[in-house]
């Protein structure tokens, strides 16, 4: 097909190529938008195609073309010109104290909540704009701000602040420098074991049995129930293959952890034949941290010379680095919700179900948290700690002048 020649030549560098190549085939990217990039892709790949050339094999028009082609050499840019539009009704202040509000803490403004809400900030707002005599903006347009400034104060994501942090990391970087070599190590005869409890699991009978999901329906559950009492389950993850054993106890003595041990770790690691068993665990008072070690070398397998036990003790507060937490999360989400259970027999029968049905397929969990992530977190830790004691001598040091030079004012 002939045409003109075009009056906007494009010609793009390999930067520009690939952003194009990304706008065009990203789920994401609107129709309009990746028509635009195909149009200067297409141009840039044939220079001496017309318009009319180019507007066939994209399938758009020749005016379209024309339009994109001009744009790109003013701009450089397929995003939307503005458009235009009645006034703005608010100021960019009023925005802008939106913002500082979503980033504060209500009670710093003296308001009685936890959270701020887009109704809860424009009363906020509307509360400093009436002593103005100006008019505030609505809950609709301050969620609108926050959305483009990628603010949602009403969420919170709870968090851990490290008080020693020597200390934790001389006790996390054994647990992470094994998790990575545990299937190495199972075959050298070296077991890595994770073990906690899971406390007081409640059996809840509903006052109706569950209904099953239908076209348009969720599966229904009874929301009044009978307690049908609790139990607490002892598990154990082999960090090399992910499989899991548990048993039962009603209470979660260290008693009741010794017999666990002796009930499941004990016959299982015979059975894998191994000879030295690592236990990962934490330091809840169940585990009896002054106790356990010295129990552990008396145990007739360890005199017999059959097994040999180590035991890594996790930071304080650092469940998150402790492997069979992520199996209780599982458990929990894949059968203990929602909860339906007749007693607590019918609770142990369900859970020792379940786990012959994860180890069926059970694999390794992919650990990605390595001690060289957790160094580095450490050592950004350890500079703000010292910027801010910094800061802190500093002020002291000027408020000191500054109380030096009013006494020899006032003298």
């Amino acid at each position: 097909m002939s045409g003109p020649k075009p009056s906007y030549p494009i010609s793009l560098t390999e930067a520009e190529v690939k952003q194009l190549q990304k706008q065009e085939r990203a789920h994401t990217t609107g129709q309009s938008v990746a028509i635009r990039a195909r149009i200067l892709l297409r141009a840039n790949e044939h220079p001496q195609w017309s318009n009319q050339q180019i507007a066939k094999a994209v399938g758009t028009t020749d005016r379209t073309v024309r339009q994109w082609r001009g744009r790109w050499v003013a701009t450089h840019s397929i995003a939307d010109a503005p458009r235009p539009g009645a006034p703005r009704r608010f100021g960019p202040e009023v925005r802008a104290a939106a913002t500082a509000i979503a980033c504060s803490l209500p009670k710093q403004s003296e308001v009685p909540l936890s959270r701020w809400s887009r109704t809860s900030i424009a009363r906020e707002i509307r509360t400093i704009l009436k002593q103005m005599g100006r008019r505030a903006p609505s809950a609709r347009t301050v969620g609108r701000w926050l959305k483009a400034e990628r603010l949602r104060p009403w969420r919170y994501h709870s968090w851990q602040h490290l008080h020693d942090l020597e200390s934790f990391l001389l006790r996390a970087r054994p647990v992470l420098e094994a998790y990575p070599q545990a299937k190495a190590l199972l075959t050298q005869g070296i077991w890595l074991v994770c073990m906690d409890e899971k406390t007081s699991i409640q059996a809840r009978q509903g006052q109706e049995p569950p209904r099953p999901a239908e076209v348009d329906r969720p599966q229904l559950r009874e929301a009044r129930y009978n307690r049908r009492g609790a139990l607490n389950l002892f598990a154990a993850l082999s960090v090399g293959d992910g499989k899991v054993c548990g048993t039962f106890r009603d209470r979660k003595r260290f008693v009741d952890f010794q017999s666990a041990i002796q009930e499941m770790i004990i016959p299982e690691a015979l059975a894998r034949s191994v000879h030295t068993v690592e236990l990962i665990l934490d330091n809840g008072t169940t585990h009896a941290p002054k106790q356990l070690e010295q129990w552990l070398q008396h145990l007739p397998e360890a005199r017999q010379g059959k097994l040999t036990f180590h035991v890594m003790w996790l930071p304080t507060n650092a469940s998150w680095l402790d492997q069979i937490e992520i199996w209780f999360s599982i458990l929990q989400r894949q059968r203990l919700q929602p909860n339906h259970f007749e007693s607590l027999q019918a609770l142990e029968q369900v859970i020792a179900d379940f786990i012959v049905y994860y180890n069926q397929e059970a694999k390794a969990i992919k650990w990605t948290y390595t001690i060289e992530k957790l160094e580095k977190k450490l050592e950004e830790r350890k500079r703000q700690q010292a910027e801010s004691t910094y800061e802190l001598i500093q002020a002291k040091k000027d408020q000191e002048a500054s109380e030096k030079q009013q006494n020899l004012a006032a003298a």
